[in-house]
């Protein structure tokens, strides 16, 4: 995983609000994403992209600690990529194994929260608990609660059918399939993303997902394999 301390970039100064900087930046790299822009809008990131988040991180501590996400895309296996990373991004992961994401781009500011990618430990003591009668219900209404409240429900991927040993037409089949489970919510550019505004939205948002960060903890929690790269972003 490409990431680096945010604690790096601390500053001492409470964070006000992303820029509008921030978007004009990503809404251009979206558009020109070659070196030459790049290295002629680097002091841009680095001030209005990177410090902010840096100091949204710092606001959000009790999160964390939180990791920015490097602005460069791994080419090695990848050719056809972009050179660079059209958002900026942040995880941090609680003892108990649920990981904190946010990230800025054009769009505007996203949270998220969960397990996004499980381990294949993970996954089995995941799928057992969806199964089972009192916590698979239990997990169901909380996904069909932050639904309701406007949060998507997602996973760094899915089967396309059910995995070995559960039966296709399982009630909660949904769920089963998925290779991790978290919830997210965007917010589209305002006027209050360039305020503190931005970490109370964020903060809401991981509290309103708190039920089902503490669910997956209590029935999956971390992964006894050595670590997996793959999480958010």
């Amino acid at each position: 995983m490409n990431v680096a301390s945010a604690r790096k970039y601390r500053s001492g100064v409470t964070f006000r609000g992303i820029p509008d900087e921030a978007l004009d930046f990503y809404v251009q790299l979206e558009a020109d994403n070659s070196k030459s822009f790049w290295q002629a809008n680097k002091a841009t990131f680095e001030s209005a992209v990177r410090q902010p988040m840096a100091e949204l991180c710092e606001e959000l501590s009790d999160y964390g600690p939180f990791h920015l996400f490097r602005p460069y895309n791994d080419l090695r296996f990848a050719k056809d990529r972009p050179p660079y990373k059209t958002a900026q991004g942040a995880y941090g992961e609680s003892e108990g194994g649920a990981g904190y994401y946010l990230q800025i781009s054009a769009e505007g500011l996203m949270a998220a929260a969960g397990y996004y990618s499980m381990t294949k430990d993970q996954l089995e003591r995941f799928r057992a608990a969806v199964a089972a009668d009192a916590t698979g219900a239990e997990v169901d209404d909380l996904t069909a609660g932050l639904v309701r409240q406007g949060y998507s429900i997602g996973a760094i991927d899915a089967l396309k059918a059910a995995p070995r040993g559960f039966a296709k037409d399982h009630p909660r089949i949904e769920l089963l399939r998925r290779k991790g489970l978290m919830a997210s919510r965007g917010w589209p550019p305002a006027k209050w993303l360039h305020t503190k505004q931005a970490a109370a939205r964020v903060r809401k948002a991981w509290e309103d997902i708190a039920p089902l960060c503490a669910w997956l903890d209590a029935q999956v929690g971390p992964s006894t394999e050595p670590p997996d790269e793959r999480r958010f972003g």
